[in-house]
């Protein structure tokens, strides 16, 4: 069985275009679309994941590589005041896109509780 073709699948293949911010062999980060913070990037692994619980044993390496991802990424985007890093687990936590992603969210105060 295939894995299904999500949006993140295409801007991975590069057939939608995105504002690319980081990318290696593993993983591909873009600024998200419909930003809810003045710095607002997804990280994505390129092996297709729909969602975290997903995930498999194999696929510890590669979840420590996108939090590491993750880290260098907030010091790119000079974040040194804090910043807030989400992954939405299936629908009723928001995630509408079912390919793993994780939201880095900086550049102002966050609110707690977040929802």
């Amino acid at each position: 069985m295939s894995e299904p073709d999500t949006i993140f699948s295409k801007i991975i293949r590069r057939e939608i275009p995105a504002d690319i911010v980081y990318e290696d062999d593993q993983a591909l980060a873009f600024r998200d679309i419909n930003p809810q913070a003045p710095v607002h990037i997804l990280v994505i692994p390129k092996k297709p994941i729909p969602k975290l619980a997903d995930a498999e044993s194999e696929d510890q390496a590669l979840l420590g590589h996108l939090l590491w991802t993750v880290k260098d990424i907030a010091k790119q985007e000079k974040l040194e005041n804090g910043y807030r890093v989400v992954i939405n687990n299936g629908a009723d936590a928001g995630q509408t896109v079912f390919h793993l992603h994780l939201h880095i969210l900086g550049g102002r105060q966050m609110q707690w509780p977040p929802g």
